[in-house]
C-alpha cells in the first residue's frame, strides 16, 4: 500500500487570512484518514546536503536567518525547520512511491529564491536525491517556475506544466528546451485540460525515463479562488488514471489547492485514479 506522508508539525504555523493555511491541510488529513485505505508515514527533515543539491548555500542561510523578502511568503518563526521537514516529506514520498501531504509547498522556489508560498523546492530536492532520469508533471494551477529554473536544460529531466494564464507568476508561456509549458484559460474545463495533458505526454521525450514525479496542485478545482481551470473532483480521478497509464514508478508532492472543504476529496479522487482505487499496492 502506498504511503501518504504527513507530519503534524506542518500545522504549527500560519497567518490569519493567508491562503496557504494549516486549516486546508487539517481538513484534508481528516478526510483522508476517514477513508481507511491509506497508511501514513512521518518524514524526517531534509538534510542540508539534500537541499544543497538544488539550492545555493546563500539561499539556505537566508531562509535559516529569515533574511528574505517575498510578499506571499511570510517570515514565520522556525520557517527553516518547517521547510526542511516539507522537503523531507518529498524525499520520503519518493522512496515510498507515495504522496507527500505537507506544507509549505515548493514549486515556485528557485535555486536562490523564495517565492509564492515556497521556501525550498521539495519536489526538486527529491528528484535530485533519487539520481534517476525523471519526468516531472506539474498539475498545479500556477506555472512551476522554480522547478523549471532548476532543471532547464537538464538532460536527466523532462518537465511538463499545465497552468492558468494570465496568472501568477507570469511565466510558462512557451516551451523551453526540456520544459514543455501549456498555458490554459481560466475555467477551461475537464475536456480541454485532459486533452492538453494527453498531448503533452505524447510530446515529451520519455526515452530512458525511470520515474514520474508529480507536483500535485489542486487549485485547478472549479471553486478554487486562485487558479481555477474548472476541474471537478471526478476530474482528478481521471487525471490520476491518465498519469497511471504511463506505468512508471511514481511519487507526488502537494502544491496548491485553496478550497479547504474540497482539498481532501480532490486528493482522494486523484490517488484513487493514480493508485488503482484502493490506496495502491
Amino acid at each position: 500500500m502506498n504511503a501518504i506522508v504527513f507530519h503534524p508539525r506542518c500545522l504549527e504555523y500560519g497567518a490569519p487570512g493567508h491562503p496557504e493555511s494549516p486549516e486546508r491541510l487539517q481538513r484534508a488529513l481528516e478526510f483522508l484518514r476517514a477513508q481507511g485505505v491509506y497508511r501514513f508515514r512521518e518524514p524526517e527533515p531534509a538534510s542540508e546536503e539534500d537541499l544543497l543539491r538544488v539550492h545555493t548555500p546563500e539561499h539556505l542561510e537566508r531562509v535559516k536567518n529569515r533574511e528574505f523578502y517575498d510578499p506571499d511568503s511570510p517570515r514565520y518563526e522556525n520557517i527553516y525547520e518547517y521547510a526542511r521537514l516539507s522537503a523531507g516529506g518529498a524525499l520520503l514520498a519518493m522512496r515510498e512511491r507515495g504522496f507527500s501531504l505537507m506544507r509549505p509547498p515548493g514549486h515556485h522556489a528557485g535555486p536562490q529564491r523564495v517565492a509564492g508560498f515556497c521556501y525550498f523546492n521539495n519536489l526538486a530536492v527529491a528528484v535530485k536525491a533519487s539520481g534517476k532520469k525523471t519526468l516531472i508533471v506539474d498539475i498545479d494551477g500556477h506555472h512551476g517556475d522554480g522547478t523549471q529554473a532548476i532543471f532547464l536544460g537538464d538532460p536527466s529531466v523532462g518537465f511538463v506544466s499545465l497552468h492558468s494564464f494570465p496568472n501568477y507568476p507570469g511565466t510558462g508561456l512557451h516551451h523551453e528546451q526540456n520544459c514543455l509549458n501549456y498555458p490554459l484559460p481560466f475555467r477551461c474545463g475537464e475536456e480541454v485540460y485532459l486533452r492538453t495533458l494527453e498531448q503533452a505526454l505524447t510530446a515529451v521525450d520519455r526515452e530512458g525515463i525511470e520515474q514520474l514525479a508529480i507536483s500535485a496542485g489542486f487549485d485547478t478545482y472549479e471553486r478554487d479562488p486562485l487558479a481555477s481551470l474548472g476541474l471537478t473532483t471526478q476530474s482528478y480521478r481521471r487525471l490520476g488514471q491518465l498519469l497511471a497509464e504511463l506505468e512508471l514508478p511514481t511519487f507526488a508532492v502537494l502544491e496548491g489547492g485553496y478550497d479547504p472543504e474540497a482539498l481532501g476529496p480532490n486528493i482522494h479522487a486523484f490517488l484513487q485514479g493514480l493508485w488503482g482505487g484502493h490506496g495502491g499496492t
